[in-house]
């Protein structure tokens, strides 16, 4: 499910400390990418994140602050207008899940009741989308970011509960090809993928959901509900979601068992 819309602005605050770090840029006579190549003590980030923070439409960390601050030569300006303006910044109420995962350096993937997005095949996602052509084609289209040259993929984790694959989709026959894909994605894809056993035990029984990190190691978390899905990025909520996370990867099987799990029950059941 893609995250709603909303007619909400982005955040005043976020808007004016990217247009101050603008005005420092363009002081200095400096192209977002040659920001960009300076970032982060020089391991840099890419012009679009930079291009994201300009027009308010993420947050950065203190820590590229600070970076950027003696980049810029600004004497503290600039960290003293992250800690005005940023610190207590809450991301824009529109703000959605596609550009975090557009941008993001790695994805860890929990997924309960069925195959993770960017994993399904076209015949799994029209059915599970209820034969809408249209939001089919948007979400096979979002899985360019694993194949893609320029920048590269995102590092990618896929938690898969054993139960997904007992879920049926469609028919058989999709479920077969289904789970063809999945064997076939950690060496075709680059993708690290594991089933998680079913138990009853863990925080992961209550939602799937995936957590992001950026280029500034910056951390987002989003989550699904029937109406809509949202992102959240506030401390505590990201520690809940970790520790979540840590008890379903404890239930999780290495790469090869896994993909025995898959073709075993792909022979038994979806035959």
């Amino acid at each position: 499910m893609a995250p709603r819309r909303s007619r909400a602005k982005v955040s005043p605050s976020l808007v004016a400390f990217g247009r101050r770090f603008r005005r420092f840029r363009e002081a200095k006579g400096w192209s977002q990418e040659n920001v960009a190549r300076r970032a982060r003590d020089g391991e840099g980030v890419t012009p679009q994140y930079i291009g994201q923070i300009e027009t308010g439409r993420t947050r950065c960390t203190r820590e590229f602050a600070e970076t950027m601050d003696r980049e810029f030569e600004t004497n503290g300006e600039l960290v003293e207008l992250w800690e005005d303006l940023v610190k207590g910044a809450e991301f824009p109420t529109w703000y959605e899940w596609l550009p975090i995962e557009e941008t993001a350096e790695e994805l860890t993937c929990y997924s309960l009741s069925l195959v993770h997005g960017l994993l399904q095949t076209p015949g799994y996602a029209e059915a599970q989308l209820m034969g809408d052509k249209k939001k089919t084609e948007d979400r096979l289209a979002r899985q360019g970011i694993l194949t893609r040259e320029s920048p590269p993929p995102p590092g990618c984790t896929f938690l898969v509960d054993e139960g997904v694959l007992l879920r049926e989709v469609g028919n058989p026959q999709i479920m077969r090809e289904q789970c063809d894909h999945l064997i076939g994605a950690p060496e075709a894809l680059g993708v690290s993928l594991h089933i998680v056993t079913m138990r009853g035990e863990h925080g992961g029984n209550i939602s799937s959901f995936t957590i992001a990190t950026m280029e500034d190691m910056r951390e987002v978390a989003y989550f699904e509900c029937p109406a809509r899905g949202f992102t959240l990025e506030a401390a505590d909520e990201l520690a809940a979601t970790r520790k979540a996370l840590r008890e379903v990867r404890a239930q999780a099987l290495p790469v090869n068992q896994s993909l025995d799990v898959i073709r075993k029950v792909q022979a038994e059941r979806w035959t």
